[in-house]
């Protein structure tokens, strides 16, 4: 679908949307970014996928990629509170080899990749570099990214611990990490916002989503144009 239908299906279903909602949308798409994006590999409990997913969208970073390995990724929706919905989630799921097809995918879009764990040669979360795409890496709770994704990561960070515990879990690493680089990327000279063609299509899929049968008006205004 080219761009022209697009917007014209847009102006076709905005009719149907109240003018607070699209004042939000507009508000939100301009604060949506693809320079930061998330991967997570096997995180199986409900409550901490959930829990990413709405802090991703809390903080506008739009994609998710999830690598279902050895775990299916269930979302709690009483945690994700409808965040699922505003967000472009990637799934890798085949048979195998799901981490190293993710890991591959987002190499090929040009994103430098960052996992979230200790390592020798990590730094600090705010001592991170990001004027190149990055997409943060998070493993499971019990024992966190694969040994294979681990060594094709081009940067580790941590987040400073000061007590007995070793670690975050999952959740609130993300929303740490996220946190962080989301305030120091919106006061930065980075091309991070979202394109206008990338705007257009999510304008699109969010008005689909708040437009009770949006397919059934969409397929009328069509067949009329048409």
């Amino acid at each position: 679908m080219d761009a022209h239908i697009k917007r014209e299906l847009v102006d076709c279903l905005a009719e149907f949307v109240s003018q607070d909602r699209r004042e939000k949308i507009e508000w939100v798409l301009q604060r949506r970014t693809r320079h930061l994006t998330v991967a997570l590999e096997d995180v199986y409990q409900p409550h901490n996928a959930s829990a990413v997913l709405r802090s991703c969208d809390c903080f506008g970073v739009q994609d998710v990629h999830i690598v279902e390995q050895d775990n299916a990724y269930r979302v709690n929706p009483n945690v994700a509170l409808g965040a699922s919905k505003w967000l472009s989630l990637v799934r890798y799921r085949e048979a195998e080899g799901n981490a190293a097809a993710c890991v591959a995918a987002l190499k090929e879009r040009g994103y430098d990749l960052v996992a979230a764990t200790p390592h020798h040669e990590d730094c600090l979360v705010e001592d991170l570099e990001i004027d190149r795409p990055l997409a943060v890496f998070f493993g499971t709770e019990d024992e966190g990214l694969s040994a294979d994704t681990l060594a094709s990561m081009d940067r580790y960070v941590k987040i400073p611990m000061f007590g007995f515990t070793e670690s975050f879990n999952v959740s609130v690493s993300a929303a740490l990490i996220l946190r962080e680089l989301v305030r120091r990327l919106r006061t930065a000279a980075v091309d991070w916002p979202l394109d206008e063609q990338e705007k257009l299509d999510l304008r699109l899929q969010w008005y689909r989503t708040v437009v009770r049968g949006s397919d059934l008006i969409e397929r009328r205004y069509l067949e009329e144009r048409a």
